[in-house]
């Protein structure tokens, strides 16, 4: 080949591969932006990613807003650990007029951001320092900067996994501030003290709070059976069946392509909407 076409030739793959690669880079839809903010709590800088429904308008109705944890996982396939979410493209296709905040995790510090108490082996435990952030300097930062509507009846919060156990644990501590929780695969596992949590809340405190359970009877031998525990201590409490929407998924299993496919129907929940 002479070294002119070789040449060439190189040139076109190269601008070919740049391209794709340009491509795959990020699959988060125009609707997504981010922006850093300052954690004192944590003592870092954290990265939060901000969805806004195709109808938002900084001067019309107020929004509901949704929380989420491992905004990494969420948005864009090329920033998540394996897969993404598609909140974006199934909040465009659903067409609701719900803001999503999504909190990056701390890498190696995550699970001492997510998990309320300490495990014996994996350690952990620093949930609240991770919860104080989220309420009293992302909160505040969010509805100065966006048109939301700040009360506990459309202020939302959830997760999947540790983050599950975090949306769970947030929504028992603070029912005033979080209506309603989205919590996937929840690792109750991680430590019995979210069971006496649980256990000693105050009825009357969570009263309008709704809980949205989901999780895979492929996850793991225990994954089902302590959510449906959990279930029953709530029901326990006297929490009406209208405040729990709890069902095992046959064939779920834990990974992002299963929450996934739960976030749409979940999405029409705290919106009050069916599928």
């Amino acid at each position: 080949m002479h070294k002119n076409t070789f040449l060439k030739t190189c040139f076109i793959i190269l601008a070919f591969l740049v391209v794709n690669l340009t491509i795959a880079q990020s699959s988060a839809s125009k609707s997504v932006s981010s922006f850093l903010i300052d954690a004192p709590q944590l003592d870092t800088i954290k990265k939060i990613w901000v969805y806004l429904p195709k109808t938002y308008t900084p001067n019309a109705k107020k929004y509901p807003v949704l929380y989420l944890q491992d905004a990494q996982n969420l948005f864009d396939r090329s920033t998540s650990y394996s897969g993404e979410w598609k909140v974006d493209e199934t909040l465009d296709s659903l067409d609701l007029p719900l803001i999503v905040i999504g909190i990056e995790h701390g890498n190696e510090k995550r699970i001492d951001e997510l998990t309320p108490y300490p495990h014996p082996e994996y350690k952990g435990g620093k949930a609240d320092a991770y919860l104080d952030f989220i309420l009293n300097t992302l909160k505040p930062k969010i509805d100065s900067l966006y048109n939301t509507s700040p009360t506990a009846k459309n202020t939302f919060i959830g997760g999947s996994s540790l983050g599950g156990l975090f949306a769970y644990y947030a929504t028992l501590k603070h029912p005033d501030i979080f209506g309603k929780a989205l919590v996937f695969s929840p690792s109750f596992w991680y430590s019995e003290d979210i069971f006496n949590l649980t256990e000693s809340a105050e009825l009357n405190s969570l009263s309008k709070n709704q809980f949205y359970f989901r999780a895979g009877e492929k996850e793991s031998e225990t994954m089902v059976p302590l959510m449906l525990k959990m279930k029953e201590l709530l029901s326990s409490k006297q929490i009406s069946e209208a405040q729990i929407n709890i069902e095992a998924v046959p064939n779920g299993e834990h990974n992002e392509a299963f929450w996934a496919s739960l976030f749409p129907e979940a999405a029409l929940w705290l919106m009050d909407l069916e599928k």
